[in-house]
């Protein structure tokens, strides 16, 4: 198996947290995106927020944006927000690389052209099986109900 996921740091972690990261992101690539390639961008709150003002016009910092390509080789690129990981890892109880990894997992899934504002539940149920399958705690879309 070749390397499938590109992590870039903008914001520092510690050498054994990176790792884990990449790991991870491999196992997203592999499983979730059946082999399909993609970026995450781990950055910070500023340019989360200029992403999002730039792309989805919202001016406000957020933890993960989607940008796919409808390609499945190459589904497209991740940025999250490595403060905004470290508040909500902090708020519900788990670590920061737990949270990086509910978040990349939800993106990826975005990735996939899911959305849960539309799509009556498919993407939390399929969230819900992948955050089974990796033992990672609650996902984005159960605490927002």
């Amino acid at each position: 198996m070749g390397k499938r996921a590109t992590i870039l740091f903008r914001k520092t972690l510690a050498k054994g947290e990176r790792e884990l990261v990449r790991e991870f992101a491999e196992q997203i690539a592999e499983e979730v995106l059946e082999g399909g390639q993609f970026v995450c961008l781990i950055t910070g709150d500023a340019q989360l927020q200029q992403l999002n003002r730039d792309f989805l016009g919202h001016d406000y910092p957020t933890d993960v944006l989607s940008f796919p390509t409808g390609n499945a080789v190459e589904p497209g690129e991740l940025a999250i927000s490595l403060e905004r990981a470290a508040e909500q890892a902090a708020a519900h109880g788990h670590g920061l690389v737990d949270e990086l990894k509910i978040l990349m997992l939800h993106g990826a899934l975005h990735l996939m052209g899911m959305d849960h504002e539309t799509d009556k539940g498919q993407m939390r149920r399929t969230e819900t099986k992948w955050r089974k399958h990796f033992k990672l705690t609650r996902g984005l879309i159960e605490r927002a109900r």
